[in-house]
């Protein structure tokens, strides 16, 4: 396990907010409302990456705004201390992230899969899961880097999902027909070739 890969990402702080030691940050985790469970939690360098830049901090209080959230640390009282604090990464270890129900994965975890298509002769591989956007619509999209360096969007849904083997970093699923050639770079949305 990497050092990035032994913590878990919840937010990013971005600038001061208030006079007495707040931070406006950017939420990176599923589960916000977990910041009210938690009063322990890690600063990491703006790499995120490296063990020994962690630091522990108490979490005095927290609430939601306008899609971020707030947060303040003890000890942290006005606005020179909150800037020093500017790109810095809230995490918690990996051993203390919420359990998720049967079937339910976390984006940190599908980031670096391979992704196979499931087939009469065997599986293809698509490519690399570098990203999942959940803000697409009903269905979270996996954001694939596939053959030629080309993005593929590949929708997360139960139904096309075979195998999720996370520690071998794989993926199988049964893509419906003509959605890798959809999303082949070249095609206009009509589908023909230019």
């Amino acid at each position: 396990m990497t050092e990035r890969e032994a913590w878990v990402w919840l937010a990013q702080i971005r600038r001061t907010q208030g006079r007495k030691g707040e931070v406006l940050a950017t939420v990176l985790t599923d589960f916000p409302e977990k910041f009210g469970e938690r009063r322990q939690l890690w600063l990491l360098d703006k790499a995120g990456t490296a063990a020994e830049s962690a630091r522990a901090v108490t979490l005095a209080h927290f609430w939601m705004h306008k899609g971020s959230v707030v947060l303040h640390f003890e000890g942290v009282a006005s606005m020179n201390e909150a800037e020093a604090l500017r790109d810095q990464v809230v995490a918690i270890p990996r051993a203390e992230r919420a359990q998720l129900e049967p079937d339910a994965y976390y984006v940190g975890d599908l980031m670096g899969c391979a992704l196979f298509d499931e087939q009469p002769n065997g599986a293809m591989e698509v490519g690399v899961v570098e990203d999942v956007d959940r803000q697409a619509g009903p269905v979270a999209l996996l954001v694939v880097r596939g053959a030629r360096n080309a993005e593929l969007l590949i929708p997360l849904a139960k139904s096309y999902l075979r195998t999720v083997d996370l520690d071998a970093k794989r993926i199988v699923m049964a893509l419906p027909e003509g959605l890798l050639e959809l999303n082949a770079p070249g095609t206009t949305e009509s589908g023909d070739a230019r």
